[in-house]
Formats: structure tokens, C-alpha cells, sequence
């Protein structure tokens, strides 16, 4: 018979001892899940850039707590999960995929892997709750290895999969898994890092029906309640703190990769009371180029900016976004359809979102809001196959930038930001595994923009390429420099150079290519924007 736990979650009005308690329970879920899945991943993206996400979900698909892993998947991830719970009834034992960017996906190489959790795992009927991974995959088809082209439609991108069974009653469907592997470049890989997020989904379903065994259903799906009620409590307040208004701001993507046009994002805030009304409307129609984002974008930059505004460490849950209204017109940058190409709308327009609703909120929060940060994750794939072993590879990486200098002190320097919160992949599993060689990886010393707090220094990484491969660059910031606040100047923009025995010549922003052994590959990424007016000490 199970023992009753003194009274913990037996009603919606927790204390804030019991509060914290189950706040720790269900985050130490997920964060579990994520340690599963990194220690048992094949690919060094997830491996050593922990490029993934992992998050619990109530049974009818509310965010109940998640890791500190990617902002920009996790703020996403509700979207795939609820689509996941209306298109394919799950029982015990299942798992169902999904990548399809308009029905919660973000990028295709983006795998979102989605587990049922029941009190028995014998047991019929209705799950409790359900558990979900997202991980970034180095390759899932598409007309350049690494699946980040810039493309002029969805199908160039890669292999597009809508919410179905991976795993059935704990068997794998094998078709589906073959018909997966034959459209990728390194299918060993992505075997492993499939295999790998469903460990993670077993971790974590295994946690939970300790949890429930503990606990009882009714307790611990009260305690998630209590929980999302008291981050939407806490989201009222802080909202009621900020000055009623308007506020609007307008920002730009440098191009689409195939005009030179820039692309408006614009955002209008009205803060009333304890909510707000974040609407989009105004920004570009979606482009022919990659950087389109969709709905679940938009809706992740939002939720990471409203928790940003937070003074203190809220449970991340559906509370979040309770008190706030997002409008994204359809058709848009913010909100495309089918069949937008949207490589980049995930890593590089949900920096912008972020850009353009914080420049916003410095209007009624003048001694809060830092300046813009670098603005772009700056992403290489590289791809080809390796002279040494005749195996095909495919790899793909995000590379820092600086931090926008704020009231609470200078940027940091050589950071991911805002909507990214990967590590660096080392310089020793780089060279292990690809046919580079890693010339230079240091600060851009003099990047970040002066001010009375400076924004921190982007990064110079150069690569030397040791064997024929196709290169693909999606990135941001080449154009439009990141923005200084209240007096601070700009950050520099970023440059991307190719070495040769011809000298430097700059490449674009979003570009592929063929590299040659010898040519050498410089990522020269953007400083954060200076924020107040500089002294003496800012412009040293």
C-alpha cells in the first residue's frame, strides 16, 4: 500500500516548501533525460554541443517542467507535443517522431521523439503524463549535407516527418526507421542518436512512475497544477511592474540569401494591467530563402523574453505565456506556410524575435533592458567523405558571439545567446572526427561595442580544410549590426572570409560551396552592442 506523504500535493494551494519540493522533482526529470541522452548520443553535436532539449508534459500536453538545455526548442516543443497527443493515439511502450516544421517542428533536423507515461506500465487507457526530447540531428537528407541549406523550399531541406509511431508496444517500426536511414548521409549516426533519444524518453518515463508510485496521480498531477499557477502568478506580477503601453520596435534580417532586400521584423507591445499583447503584424511576408520562421518560433522567442523578464528563477512552464497574447500573421517571416523554406527561421530569425521585442520593451524598461547581443548562431555544416576512412560525414555547428552590455555590467565575451545555449565542440574531437584542421580559435578582440557597460567580443575561428567537402554558412549580422542602448554603440557585424593562395575573399552570408584541401575558412562573429553612454573606462 503505498505511503501517504504528509499532505504534499493534496491540493492546488501549495505551501512553498511543498512547492519547491516538486518543482525539483519534475525538473530533475527532465534534466535527468538530458543526461541520458548526451552520455549515450553517437553525434558530437549532441555529444559534446548538447544541442537538445527535454521536457515533461501534463496528459493534455501543458508544459509541466523542463531542462535548461536549448531556449529555442523548448519554447517550441509544446507545439509538436500536442500535435503529437491529437494525430496518433499512444500506449504503453510507444514512441511517435515528428519533424514537420508546421505541425510544431521547428527545422527538420530538429527530431522530436514523444513518449506516453502511464502509473503501470501494464496499464490501458489515458497516459498521465508524457515526456518528449528534441535533439538536433547532423544530417537528415536534403541538397547539402547537415540539412541547413539555403533553400528555396521545405523539400530541399531534408526528409519531412509528420507525427508517427517510431515505437510500437517497445518495438521499433523498422520501416519507418529504414525508410529514415536511406535518406540521410550517415545513417549509423542518426540510428545512434534516435536510439539515444528514446533512452532518454525511457529515463524519464521511469522517473515519472517513481514519482507517481510515491506520490499517487492526484498528487502529483495537483502539484504540476499548483506549479503552472504559480509561474502565471508570477508572470501577473512582473507584467503589472512594467509602465502600461505601447511600445514598438523594428529590426531586420540581412537577406534571405537570395536578394539583397532586407527583411523587416516588426513587433507592437501593448502592456495592460497583468497581460500583454504581442503582435507581429507588419513584419515581411515570408521569402523565397530559408530564413523563415514558423508559428512555433515565434511563440519560443516570446516565452524566452517573458522569462527573461523575471527577477527571480520561475519554474519554467505553460504559465509562462498564460497571461500573454501573441499575434503572428500567417503568410509572414514570423508565421510561414507550406512550403516555406525554414532551415535558418529556427537559429537565425528567432535571434531577431528576440532583438526586436527586447528594443521594444527598452522603451518601458529603460534601466533593465540590455543591448542586442550578437544576433546570429553563425552555422557551418561541412560534409563529404573522409580520404582516410572512405566514410561519408556530416557535421554541423553553432559558433559564439558576444553578449550586448547591460545595466547589471560588460557582455560577456565568446557566449551563445538568447536562443541558443549550446557548448563549443572542442578543438580535439573536431580534428578526431573530420578531415580539418583548426587553425585559430580565439576572441575578436575590439568587437563588442563601447559604452558605459561594453558588449562582450565574438569569436575567430578559421578551419583548414584537409580534404575536398561542400560547406554551407547560414548567417546573421553581416549587415545590420547589433544594436547599443541608451548612448552604447553597436556591436562590429560579422564577417566570413575564405583563405586561399589568392588572399581573402568575403563571402556572404548564407552560402554553399566547395572547399579545397588548403583553403582555410574564417568565421569572424559580431560583438554585442554597447550599452549607456561611455566613460572613460567603456572606451578604453
Amino acid at each position: 500500500m503505498r505511503e501517504k506523504q504528509a499532505g504534499v500535493g493534496e491540493s492546488a494551494e501549495m505551501n512553498p516548501i511543498h512547492l519547491e519540493i516538486f518543482r525539483a522533482l519534475f525538473t530533475s526529470v527532465a534534466e535527468e533525460m538530458g543526461h541520458t541522452l548526451r552520455r549515450t548520443a553517437f553525434s558530437p553535436n549532441i555529444r559534446e554541443r548538447c544541442d537538445y532539449s527535454c521536457a515533461v508534459y501534463k496528459a493534455d500536453g501543458r508544459l509541466a517542467a523542463q531542462g535548461d538545455h536549448m531556449p529555442v526548442h523548448l519554447g517550441s516543443m509544446p507545439v509538436a507535443v500536442r500535435r503529437a497527443i491529437q494525430a496518433v493515439p499512444m500506449g504503453p511502450g510507444d514512441a511517435v517522431i515528428l519533424n514537420d516544421p508546421y505541425e510544431g517542428g521547428t527545422h527538420l533536423p530538429d527530431l522530436t521523439l514523444v513518449t506516453p507515461v502511464y502509473e503501470k506500465e501494464e496499464e490501458r487507457g489515458a497516459p498521465l503524463f508524457y515526456v518528449a526530447s528534441r535533439a538536433h540531428h547532423a544530417d537528415i537528407g536534403g541538397m547539402t549535407a547537415g540539412s541547413m541549406p539555403p533553400s528555396s523550399d521545405i523539400f530541399q531541406e531534408g526528409l519531412r516527418i509528420p507525427a508517427v509511431k517510431l515505437v510500437e508496444n517497445g518495438r521499433w517500426n523498422q520501416a519507418l526507421l529504414q525508410v529514415i536511414l536511406a535518406n540521410v548521409r550517415t545513417p549509423g549516426e542518426r540510428e545512434g542518436d534516435l536510439a539515444a533519444q528514446l533512452a532518454a524518453n525511457r529515463t524519464g518515463e521511469a522517473r515519472l512512475r517513481q514519482l507517481l508510485g510515491r506520490y499517487g496521480k492526484e498528487q502529483l498531477n495537483s502539484a504540476a497544477d499548483s506549479l503552472i499557477d504559480y509561474t502565471e502568478r508570477m508572470v501577473r506580477k512582473r507584467l503589472s511592474e512594467i509602465p502600461d503601453g505601447l511600445y514598438e520596435a523594428v529590426d531586420y534580417l540581412d537577406d534571405d540569401g537570395f536578394s539583397e532586400e532586407p527583411i523587416p521584423i516588426r513587433v507592437a507591445i501593448r502592456k495592460r494591467g497583468e497581460e500583454a499583447f504581442v503582435d507581429f503584424t507588419g513584419s515581411a511576408p515570408q521569402v523565397r530563402g530559408s530564413v523563415n520562421a514558423v508559428l512555433a518560433i515565434a511563440l519560443s522567442a516570446v516565452s524566452y523574453v517573458v522569462r527573461a523578464l523575471l527577477r527571480e528563477d520561475v519554474p519554467a512552464n505553460a504559465g509562462l505565456l498564460a497571461p500573454v497574447q501573441v499575434v503572428a500573421p500567417p503568410g509572414t517571416v514570423v508565421n510561414a506556410l507550406f512550403p516555406a523554406a525554414v532551415a535558418a527561421g529556427n537559429v537565425e530569425t528567432s535571434q531577431r524575435l528576440v532583438d526586436v521585442i527586447l528594443r521594444a520593451l527598452s522603451q518601458a524598461l529603460p534601466e533593465a533592458i540590455p543591448a542586442a547581443s550578437g544576433g546570429t548562431m553563425n552555422n557551418l555544416t561541412l560534409g563529404g567523405v573522409d580520404p582516410e576512412s572512405g566514410c561519408r560525414f556530416a557535421y554541423y555547428e553553432t559558433i559564439a558571439g558576444g553578449m550586448g552590455g547591460g545595466p547589471e555590467g560588460d557582455g560577456d565575451s565568446g557566449v551563445h545567446t538568447h536562443m541558443t545555449n549550446s557548448r563549443n565542440t572542442p578543438v580535439e574531437e573536431l580534428e578526431h572526427a573530420l578531415p580539418i584542421r583548426v587553425v585559430s580559435y580565439r576572441l575578436r578582440r575590439g568587437s563588442g561595442g563601447v559604452g558605459k557597460s561594453r558588449g562582450g567580443d565574438g569569436i575567430i575561428r578559421e578551419i583548414e580544410f584537409l580534404a575536398e567537402m561542400d560547406i554551407t554558412l547560414l548567417s546573421e549580422r553581416r549587415r545590420f549590426p547589433p544594436y547599443g542602448l541608451q548612448g552604447g554603440a553597436n556591436g562590429e557585424r560579422g564577417q566570413n572570409v575564405l583563405i586561399d593562395e589568392g588572399g581573402e575573399t568575403f563571402l556572404p552570408g548564407k552560402i554553399s560551396f566547395q572547399g579545397r584541401p588548403g583553403q582555410i575558412l574564417s568565421i569572424r562573429t559580431p560583438g554585442g552592442g554597447g550599452w549607456g553612454r561611455p566613460t572613460s573606462r567603456g572606451t578604453a
